[in-house]
């Protein structure tokens, strides 16, 4: 929705246009349970103790980042929830630029991004080694 606003001086008419951001809606508390659990599992099973996925939950972001060796966690990509478990968007951090890209497509594991936690979590371990 855009939004029009006018402002009137002596000699000209400026007009504003306002794109309304509209609000985010949080990732349900079941929803972030049933995330939770996914990466604990993937943990288990798959890094072994060697490395862990530690998730964060903003609006309608989960961030997943990890400690590899016990070493501070390091962020690895950001999933945006779109109303299904099984359909995240996808975003790699670039630590070059420090900020997440969902525009890019480049990397080693993106084979792996389908829109489960599970295949950006394997990625993550792709793009970034262990």
């Amino acid at each position: 929705m855009i939004t029009l606003a006018s402002i009137t001086c002596p000699d000209f008419t400026y007009f504003l246009f306002f794109n309304k951001i509209m609000t985010t809606k949080k990732i349900p508390t079941d929803i972030q349970q049933q995330a939770v659990a996914i990466i604990e599992e993937f943990n288990q099973q798959e890094l072994k103790g060697y490395s862990s996925y530690i998730p964060r939950f903003k609006g309608a972001f989960l961030y997943l980042d990890r400690s590899d060796h016990g070493v501070r966690a390091t962020e690895i990509c950001r999933l945006k929830f779109t109303g299904s478990l099984d359909e995240w968007e996808f975003a790699i951090f670039k630590h070059s630029s420090n900020k997440y890209d969902p525009n890019e497509w480049f990397f080693p594991g993106i084979e792996h991004v389908d829109g489960s936690i599970g295949g950006a979590m394997r990625a993550g371990i792709m793009a970034y080694p262990v």
